[in-house]
């Protein structure tokens, strides 16, 4: 499978900051090498200076999923260089790098550093913070995306990946700046924000930062809607999630226009939910007439507008698929 020129051996990615490969391969050794359950991996977001992250409680469990407010802890820039970035170069499937900048400038400086190790093949721009020198959410609003674009789009030929908020007034028309700036595929949803009130009835938010992004399965139906009408609006890649626990969840997703798909909470309950996703999603294919064995995956087919480019979409991914099943 081909996502933005690089060759994936299947369309099975984690979300950002959902499963840290670096633990798992200190607890299950190598195995975890030989039995990774992503075809590419996302690494936790990073920014230019270390942050500890938000203050605790930092997780609150809710009926359909959760909400976080982890505050994107990290080592900085230079602590991933020297430390993170040599592990993650040892998985066995391509790395994509996250950033998040509170401005311009931050970006700029993440992306030049991080596209100049060969360790790395695509880059993906988390754009849901604000820019502290305009106060705007950089990928809530389509003027400041696609400023944010052409600004790193001359520092790196790397795949350029926009993480889109789903907090924007329309999505479709962010998604649509990004790509006519120079991005190779946008990613979405991101959490939806959320708040959940301390048990003892006090009416005190359990948050230690307050609020924190609802995910899991009760946005699920937001998410799908979502890219469905930015796989509407652009050609190039649509990353699909939101809630997606079984491979008919991540049928559904690739059938909005998604090329491929990502996997995040589902994989605090089961670290090895992507592989298991993987598999049930080879088996709906399975349970489909009419596929090619063969094909790329490299930009958005309309399965909504075109049943027979949506086959051929679906096909492609079966196929690969059944190439990742037989390479475990």
């Amino acid at each position: 499978m081909n996502l933005c020129g690089l060759e994936l051996r299947g369309p099975i990615l984690n979300g950002s900051g959902t499963f840290d490969a670096i633990a798992a391969r200190r607890a299950f050794g190598d195995e975890l090498l030989e039995r990774f359950p992503f075809d590419c991996f996302v690494s936790k977001t990073i920014t230019v200076a270390p942050r500890q992250g938000n203050p605790p409680p930092r997780l609150y469990e809710t009926p359909a999923g959760m909400i976080n407010s982890i505050g994107l802890p990290n080592k900085g820039l230079d602590g991933f260089l020297a430390g993170d970035l040599p592990q993650l170069a040892e998985l066995p499937v391509p790395l994509c790098v996250s950033v998040m900048g509170f401005s311009h400038d931050e970006l700029a400086q993440l992306v030049d550093a991080v596209a100049g190790r060969d360790e790395v093949g695509l880059i993906e721009l988390n754009v849901s913070c604000p820019n502290v020198e305009t106060g705007t959410i950089m990928g809530a609003d389509p003027s400041e995306t696609a400023r944010v674009v052409e600004r790193l789009r001359p520092l790196t030929d790397k795949p350029l990946i926009v993480k889109l908020t789903p907090n924007a007034t329309d999505p479709p028309a962010v998604a649509t700046a990004a790509q006519e700036a120079g991005a190779d595929a946008v990613s979405l949803i991101n959490t939806l924000r959320g708040m959940a009130l301390h048990p003892d009835g006090s009416g005190r938010p359990w948050l230690g930062a307050r609020t924190g992004g609802v995910s899991g399965p009760a946005i699920r139906p937001i998410a799908l809607a979502q890219v469905a009408s930015v796989s509407e609006a652009v050609a190039i890649p649509v990353i699909g999630m939101g809630g997606i626990e079984s491979g008919r969840d991540a049928a559904d997703f690739l059938s909005a226009g998604a090329t491929c798909i990502a996997v995040g909470t589902a994989s605090f309950r089961d670290p090895t939910a992507g592989t298991r996703i993987g598999d049930e999603l080879a088996a709906v294919f399975g349970q489909e007439r009419g596929f090619l064995t063969t094909g790329r995956v490299g930009a958005r087919h309309p399965y909504h507008k075109s049943p027979a480019k949506g086959a051929q979409n679906r096909q492609v991914a079966r196929s690969h698929l059944d190439l990742r099943s037989r390479s475990r």
